[in-house]
């Protein structure tokens, strides 16, 4: 029996039905910056130690939005499909709240499932009662502001490069495997874009492009988020630089730190859809 099915709504004191609760405001922050979540991402903001158990918070989620839709007599998108895997790009069993049949969803091309995802993630970015959902349960949505430390990565001026930071450089370009990829690969540094960007460690020999923006333990919080945009801006550059020299687009940027992420930019991160690999200790 599918979790969905077992799952009950979140107005109740299992600890999944508290969960539940708390991870709604967390889906609606993500819906409200168009930006999907990966499972273990949810989980860490969650402190689930075990990102399996959101199969049935999601679960919870996805029949009190059922039962919400009845009593509004319209329908409320299934927010929870926001949540993905992430080797995939695509929801878990959530996909059973939109397709019908999910065995011959799974014998389409993964092109064609994503389009599918995409159009009802659509639906969850644009539908404009999410705060009365919230409100419709309850809740409360999550208040986040980063304008202090936005400001000061805006005006942040990084200094002459650190050994610390090429040490960390040179440490990802040799070893592609920490960011997924085949271990032949051989990252190049100082990657020059025609933006006047310079990726840090750029892997450019396979379909998807990697670009991976590094900050050693010498780097404030300000530097961190400037990474975070960085990052960002990279994945546009690279697609549109593809797409100039008439190669398929496909892009990947993270942002690797040798320390840990600071707690307080992990919802930051996950808002903007940016992919962060920290604790990365060069030897």
């Amino acid at each position: 029996m599918e979790t969905a099915k077992i799952a009950e709504p979140m107005a109740g004191d299992k600890l999944y039905q508290e969960r539940a609760r708390a991870a709604l405001p967390l889906l609606v922050r993500q819906a409200h910056a168009g930006s999907p979540i990966r499972y273990g991402e949810l989980a860490a903001e969650l402190r689930m130690p075990n990102p399996r158990n959101l199969n049935y918070v999601l679960g919870s989620i996805g029949q009190a939005i059922k039962a919400l839709s009845k009593q509004w007599r319209q329908e409320v998108p299934p927010i929870q499909c926001m949540v993905i895997n992430k080797n995939t790009g695509l929801p878990g069993e959530g996909v059973g709240w939109f397709i019908t049949d999910k065995e011959d969803f799974r014998k389409l091309p993964k092109a064609q499932q994503r389009r599918l995802v995409e159009a009802e993630l659509h639906k969850v970015f644009r539908f404009p009662r999410w705060l009365d959902v919230l409100q419709a349960f309850g809740l409360e949505p999550v208040q986040v502001t980063y304008q202090d430390v936005v400001t000061r990565a805006s005006t942040f001026q990084a200094g002459p490069e650190s050994e610390e930071h090429r040490r960390l450089k040179e440490y990802v370009a040799r070893r592609p495997r920490l960011l997924g990829l085949p271990g032949h690969l051989v990252g190049e540094t100082e990657y020059p874009l025609p933006s006047g960007d310079t990726v840090d460690v750029l892997f450019g020999e396979q379909d998807e492009w990697v670009a991976a923006e590094v900050k050693s333990k010498l780097s404030p919080e300000a530097d961190i988020v400037r990474g975070i945009f960085q990052c960002i801006k990279y994945r546009a550059v690279i697609e549109a630089y593809q797409a100039s020299r008439g190669l398929p687009q496909g892009a990947r940027s993270l942002l690797v730190l040798e320390d840990a992420l600071p707690g307080d930019l992990v919802p930051l991160k996950n808002m903007l859809g940016v992919e962060v690999l920290d604790r990365v200790a060069p030897r």
